[in-house]
């Protein structure tokens, strides 16, 4: 099955822009600060986490981005980001954003890499 070259550009805008938003996320772990530290509290996780998450998120983009290592990267994104959802959900914060960036890292995944179309196949219907 051959990719369709415009669809693949696609992909890669937003595989490129959902990654800028985890490398921001990552970025701000990473710089620390009292904002972080508050967030965290209000959050439930401990300030001894932040480092190792900005790690694990970095990991993960990293093998997303890397086209042989991109469907499991996605799948390891795809954890971190039931984690976010799950830890937003328990105290209570809004998470659809999370949502949002869940279906964007897999919808670019699925417009830029033809293995993905082979085994989800979007069928239009035939009358």
């Amino acid at each position: 099955m051959a990719a369709n070259g415009k669809a693949v550009r696609v992909g890669w805008v937003l595989s490129v822009l959902a990654s800028l938003l985890f490398v921001f996320s990552a970025f701000l772990k990473l710089k620390g600060g009292p904002d972080l530290d508050q967030g965290m509290a209000h959050l439930g996780l401990p300030a001894s986490m932040v480092k190792p998450l900005a790690i694990l998120e970095l990991t993960c983009l990293a093998i997303y981005l890397i086209p042989p290592t991109a469907v499991l990267g996605a799948i390891l994104l795809a954890g971190y980001i039931g984690g976010t959802i799950v830890t937003h959900w328990r105290s209570g914060d809004p998470f659809i954003v999370n949502i949002v960036l869940g279906l964007v890292v897999w919808l670019g995944l699925y417009l830029r890499e033809p293995r993905l179309k082979e085994l989800i196949p979007i069928r239009s219907s035939t009358k």
